[in-house]
């Protein structure tokens, strides 16, 4: 057999088999271009603020003097432009032993927003229903236990606008922190074209924050009862939208 044909005939090495991937996602951290922006994005907020004239209906009961009972803080993503400033102004400024960690996707963009997370004093902790969802609600509940706030947007990071996701019914269930509906109303706003309707506070506005009642998640609470307190959030919340 000539040396072509045994060449022919020889069988074919097998490929390489492609390393197989952890599943393990690592958050996105902001760049130094981000971390630039980030420092820009948190002196632009407080200045604003310092125009905002902010007025606090507080209708939980959880926030008197001598309280020291946790609470997971809701609302919605596109009424995120003032909160942390809102939280150091009502809750730290009160009781300056209380801290919060905020839920941030794991995007390049929630780097971003994480380091602005930790410019305003809180900790970022990184993930959504998609991603990372449960290594993000195990160190929710880790926070919670260390005496921490939380607060989390139930329709974010990527929508549907004004629709509550299971995560923040899941996470009061698992920490039992009760979640206070939080009703943001800005008298003069500009909204961006975005999935959720950004809203940026415009200078001298007036800022109007609702502290509704709270909701709170048995330990053994069904999964019937846990669509029923969705529900209740997410109506909650919509009746502040559009006042």
């Amino acid at each position: 057999m000539t040396k072509p044909m045994l060449e022919k005939n020889r069988p074919k090495p097998s490929p390489r088999a492609k390393p197989r991937r952890s599943g393990v996602i690592i958050p996105e951290q902001a760049s130094w271009k981000g971390r630039i922006a980030a420092r820009l994005i948190w002196a632009g907020v407080s200045l604003l603020a310092a125009t905002i004239r902010f007025r606090v209906d507080d209708r939980s009961a959880l926030l008197t003097p001598g309280g020291n009972e946790r609470i997971l803080f809701a609302f919605w993503h596109n009424r995120l432009a003032l909160t942390l400033v809102a939280y150091r102004r009502i809750i730290h400024q009160r009781d300056t032993s209380r801290h919060f960690a905020a839920l941030v996707s794991v995007s390049r963009d929630g780097g971003l927003l994480a380091r602005v997370v930790e410019l305003f004093g809180g900790l970022p902790i990184r993930g959504s229903s998609s991603r990372r969802g449960p290594q993000a609600l195990r160190e929710l509940v880790a926070a919670a236990r260390n005496g921490r706030d939380l607060a989390i947007t139930p329709d974010g990071p990527r929508g549907p606008c004004y629709e509550v996701q299971d995560g923040v019914i899941a996470t009061a269930q698992l920490t039992g922190l009760p979640i206070v509906p939080v009703n943001i109303r800005l008298g003069w706003k500009y909204p961006l074209n975005s999935w959720d309707r950004f809203e940026i506070p415009l200078p001298f506005s007036r800022c109007d924050i609702t502290l509704a009642a709270p909701i709170r998640v048995p330990r053994e609470a069904t999964p019937e009862l846990r669509s029923q307190l969705r529900a209740q959030l997410q109506a909650n919340l919509r009746s502040g939208v559009g006042q």
